[in-house]
């Protein structure tokens, strides 16, 4: 079987190849196990994230945790934007929009009553991605849900 020819818009995504420890929330909660890795010849890029025996889930995270987690994302080359399917171990299942300018990641959704975005940027060196989920109710007036940290565990792959 042939493999599919990647649009190349999704090269954009190549500094978050590789696995990462996230943290979140003021660096109180984690580390999360986080692994991006290339799907169907670099056609789509999966995103997976668990905890460990050494990971802390302090206050409203150990109930309300949605581990483990997978993100499917994918390029809409008429929309010239990405597309995320989110999936995660409460059974919650989203799909959010993206774009990705320079370092920058930019992902959203609209849901009545309960809007989502999420800003993080890498560093130049590859090393770190921080940034924010951001919520709101009426899409209007955002509030921080909680700040990320992604710190590089091994080298990039591709």
């Amino acid at each position: 079987m042939r493999q599919p020819t990647p649009h190349p818009a999704l090269r954009k995504l190549d500094v978050f190849v590789g696995e990462w420890d996230l943290w979140a929330a003021d660096h109180s909660v984690g580390p999360i196990r986080t692994e991006f890795a290339w799907l169907e010849n670099g056609a789509f890029l999966v995103q997976r994230a668990d905890v460990g025996p050494e990971t802390s889930l302090p206050g409203e995270w150990g109930p309300n945790a949605p581990f483990p987690t997978v993100a499917l994302i994918g390029y809409d080359d008429t929309a010239d934007e990405f597309t995320v399917l989110y999936a995660d171990g409460r059974s919650v299942a989203r799909v959010y929009r993206g774009t990705m300018t320079d370092r920058t990641w930019h992902q959203w959704r609209t849901a009545p009553g309960f809007h989502q975005r999420l800003t993080v940027t890498a560093t130049p060196d590859g090393t770190t991605i921080e940034g924010r989920w951001e919520q709101s109710a009426d899409g209007e007036r955002w509030t921080t849900d909680f700040d990320v940290t992604y710190v590089r565990t091994g080298k990039p792959r591709g």
